[in-house]
Order: structure tokens, then sequence, then C-alpha cells
């Protein structure tokens, strides 16, 4: 019964916050804030703040208003993922991933390892990032993280492993193996590139 009222206190304020969001934005976050209070669940006051945190350029208000969804739901994934974002946005990427890397330990999932993997790759760690884009393609990345699972298999000197990545992607695309040579060769030079670089 009064999970069943929190929740519907929460919805008001979510609907009040909508209302209010173009012409009184500040309002809207207070209204928000008042809903995560309420809230029995993750739901949509948590992301709902964060985004509109962000929408009116108070990242460092959207950071806690994430940490404070991790801290009250830390067995939720998508609490982790709210907080990696938000975390992104100002430039704080080991938290970020630390964040992404927790939503993986508590469910396999594609949108976690692809973050994670692209954070890995930002930090000129390949191997983790190819091991993290092969978790997202068995969670349901699909063609994508294969392919940035090869380009990290070519960054970190594995050229085998990330031909027999490309061929898999290969057969996932329109067209794949006709454009096999061309997609080898692009992968191949952004690995030379960022060897440069480094």
């Amino acid at each position: 019964m009064l999970r069943s009222l929190r929740a519907a206190l929460a919805r008001f304020c979510v609907r009040r916050a909508a209302a209010a969001q173009r012409v009184a934005p500040r309002r809207a976050l207070g209204w928000l804030r008042l809903g995560c209070k309420f809230a029995p669940g993750f739901a949509d006051t948590y992301p709902a703040l964060v985004h509109l945190s962000r929408a009116i350029d108070d990242r460092w208000g959207a950071v806690a208003a994430a940490r404070e969804a991790s801290i009250r739901f830390p067995d939720h994934a998508d609490a982790w993922m709210l907080l990696g974002e938000a975390l992104q946005m100002v430039f704080r990427q080991d938290e970020a991933l630390g964040a992404f890397e927790q939503a993986l330990a508590l469910e396999e999932r594609a949108d976690a390892a692809m973050a994670a993997g692209t954070l890995y790759t930002r930090m000129g760690r390949f191997a983790d990032a190819s091991a993290r884009f092969a978790r997202a393609y068995a969670a349901g990345g699909g063609a994508t993280a294969l392919w940035h699972n090869a380009q990290a298999l070519y960054d970190a000197g594995d050229h085998s492993a990330a031909d027999d990545a490309l061929n898999l992607w290969a057969t996932q695309v329109p067209d794949g193996h006709s454009r096999l040579p061309e997609a080898r060769a692009e992968l191949r030079a952004k690995a030379a590139a960022r060897a440069q670089v480094q």
C-alpha cells in the first residue's frame, strides 16, 4: 500500500515537472528531486532529473543525481549506466569506466560493454577494449561491436584475431564479403595512424 502511494506521488511529480519544464526548468528540477525522494524504485524519476540537469547545462547536478541513484539502487544496472554517462559529461573518464564496469558486473549488456570498450580505447588499453567489445557482441551488440572489436585487436597488434572478427562482421552487414578488403585496409590504416600518434 505504502509503495503504491509513493509510486503515485513520484508519477505526479514527474507530470508536474513535464508541465513546468519549458517555462520554468528550475521548478521542474524541484519537482523531479521531490519525485526521486518518493520513488520506491529507479523508475523514470532519476533519469529525468539527470537528463534535465544536463539540458540546462548543470552537469555537476546531473552527476550528483546519478550518484544518488547508484547509492540508492546499487543492484540496478541502469543506475550505474546513468552515472557513467553523467561522469563522461564532466570528463571523469576513470570514474565513468568504473560505473560501466559495475553495470557489466550486474548484467551482461551491450551498451555497458560498448561504453567500457570505448573508454579503454581512449586510454590506449586495446586488449581490454577488444575484450569488452567481444562481450558487447555476445550481449547482442551486433556488427557494430564486431567492427570495434576488430579495430581494437588491430590496435593491440593481434592481426589474426582482428581478421577473424572482421570476417564475422562481413557475415552481418550488406555486401560484407565484397567490402572486406576495403574494411581491412581502413582498420589497418587507423591502427597505424594511432600508433604514430602514441
